[in-house]
């Protein structure tokens, strides 16, 4: 880890106190834990300290930890290894046990290039929430819509906290872990009717096998050099 990056920790350790739990992360990379009840006065200090100026909301990502470290992708034909796979044939991997829900705060110091990650677990895994920062970084009103809308996480404080990828009557959150794959309903515009139908889904479970090598003209054993 890089001297820069370790003075980093410091200031924001000595800030923020015990509440601040670092945790591991890339080289080159800075990360934190904090509670949900003390969020909103600690992401404060990031923005507004003079040597931490965290000026700047990068992005808001929802994380469901359902099965985390646990299952691996259900797939029939597949690599012993796989970007992004929760555990491995030997049975290594990450776990968790805490919270099923959290979000992930990047954070981005334009005056100083310095970046930190910051991650709050909702307490309730039922019904997750935590406070808005839409106060603190105005950029956070579409981050939060998104992550509601995803992972029905609730920001309490919000403005106009409603959905903004799916259809305004879509029943669920997609990316989390216990929502159907394949869907229940669809939907598409009947010009008959004048309006958008739903209807049950009609798809064909598929696996996708990659690096599927297809028999055409280019593997002609004809147009090979002799």
């Amino acid at each position: 880890m890089s001297a820069r990056i370790e003075a980093l920790a410091s200031v924001i350790q000595a800030r923020l106190g015990e509440s601040a739990v670092r945790r591991a992360a890339v080289p080159g990379d800075l990360s934190f834990d904090l509670p949900a009840e003390g969020m909103l006065p600690a992401l404060t200090l990031l923005r507004d300290d003079p040597e931490l100026r965290f000026e700047m909301l990068i992005d808001i990502a929802g994380v469901d930890y359902l099965d985390y470290g646990r299952t691996e992708w259900r797939t029939t034909d597949s690599a012993n290894s796989g970007f992004g796979r929760g555990v491995n044939a030997s049975g290594q991997g990450g776990s968790h046990d805490g919270p099923r829900f959290a979000a992930v705060y990047q954070l981005l110091s334009v005056s100083r290039n310095e970046r930190v990650t910051v991650r709050v677990f909702c307490t309730d895994s039922e019904e997750p929430s935590l406070p808005s920062v839409v106060d603190i970084w105005a950029c956070a009103n579409w981050f939060e819509r998104e992550a509601f809308d995803l992972f029905g996480i609730v920001f309490h404080g919000h403005p106009d906290l409603r959905r903004i990828l799916t259809d305004y009557g879509f029943i669920g959150h997609p990316f989390r872990k216990d929502f159907p794959l394949i869907g229940n309903v669809e939907v598409r515009y009947d010009e008959t009717v004048g309006r958008v139908v739903y209807e049950p889904v009609q798809l064909v479970e598929r696996i996708l096998v990659p690096r599927v090598i297809r028999d055409d003209n280019r593997y002609d054993a004809a147009l090979k050099d002799s």
